[in-house]
């Protein structure tokens, strides 16, 4: 097993990591407040995270990276997919033009980063139409996606996340996610699914029967041809209360359980799982999740894992 090398001097302090396919053994992780690539894989290579992929982003900034420093592409890590989260002060369904024109150009950056080291794609929150209605702001956001898909390199991703409903959240149904696709018409247009965020706006992922429900509308609706990502949270939130509040593996409304239902069907088996819950404290530390002992849980439950082909 070839090691991982650094390819030079970045300074982000988040990092995710994620594996190629879901294997039974290693489940993905999202590593937060991680202070450069060379600590974040150092991280990632303590939770035994080996060969896998990850992610990367500033998330409450919009300064974005010196990215034409970095001097060796992805593919050199031997590790993958590798995917970068949007600045979370995107939102292309403001009403305030300035910050409309910012929330493009970081899409813009953050795409053309992922091309220059060999990621898949850009995951980001649509935004929130504040108000006025998603069919009121729709033709912005389309308009706005058009643009990022029109100035970045072809073989990125722009990949839209789901949200939990909260404060007029955007993309928080699956239709709303399948009309924006359909009308940008891109087939480098994908989705992420995030579990806590699905939970929150009201889809039942912690049961066989209401998980193959919500595998049924997503395949209508969106395709899962087009799912290159999930994250894997559990919920503070219950389900349907519209909030999004991760909560760390086994402790919150989805479960123990929950997970053991997501993990086993077959429409997620081959995807990379990134994980975003708080941690749990260490001694007198603060959490800084994603930890060892979520890892250590997701690992347990993939591992006990039956995959069910139907």
């Amino acid at each position: 097993m070839a090691a991982w090398r650094p390819f030079g001097p970045l300074n982000y302090p988040t990092w995710w990591v994620s594996d190629m396919k879901l294997e039974r053994d290693v489940p993905r992780i999202r590593f937060r407040h991680v202070r450069g690539i060379t600590r974040g894989m150092d991280v990632a290579w303590d939770f035994e995270a080996r060969e896998r992929g990850a992610l990367v982003t500033i998330t409450h900034r919009w300064d974005g990276p010196a990215w034409p420093l970095i001097r060796r592409p992805v593919a050199e890590l031997v590790i993958g997919p590798v995917f970068i989260h949007g600045v979370y002060l995107v939102n292309l369904g403001t009403n305030t033009p300035g910050h409309l024109d910012k929330s493009v150009e970081a899409l813009i950056a953050d795409m053309r980063l992922s091309s220059v080291i060999g990621c898949k794609g850009v995951i980001f929150h649509v935004g929130s139409h504040r108000g006025a209605g998603f069919a009121a702001t729709f033709g912005q956001i389309v308009g706005s996606i058009a643009c990022v898909l029109d100035q970045t390199p072809d073989d990125t991703w722009l990949i839209l996340e789901n949200s939990a409903g909260m404060g007029d959240s955007i993309g928080s149904k699956f239709s709303e996610l399948a009309v924006i696709m359909k009308e940008v018409g891109s087939p480098r247009l994908k989705v992420c699914l995030d579990t806590q965020h699905c939970f929150a706006s009201g889809y039942q992922v912690a049961t066989l029967d209401g998980l193959a429900a919500t595998v049924d509308e997503f395949e209508r609706e969106v395709g899962l041809a087009n799912l290159v990502a999930v994250h894997a949270n559990d919920s503070k939130c219950p389900l349907g209360g519209g909030v999004d509040r991760h909560e760390n593996i086994g402790e919150g409304y989805i479960g123990r359980e929950g997970f053991r239902v997501i993990l086993s069907h077959p429409a997620f088996r081959e995807l990379p799982f990134l994980l975003e819950v708080p941690g749990f404290p260490v001694g007198d530390k603060k959490p800084e999740g994603p930890d060892k002992e979520n890892v250590d849980r997701l690992k347990a439950i993939a591992a006990e894992v039956v995959p069910r082909n139907t």
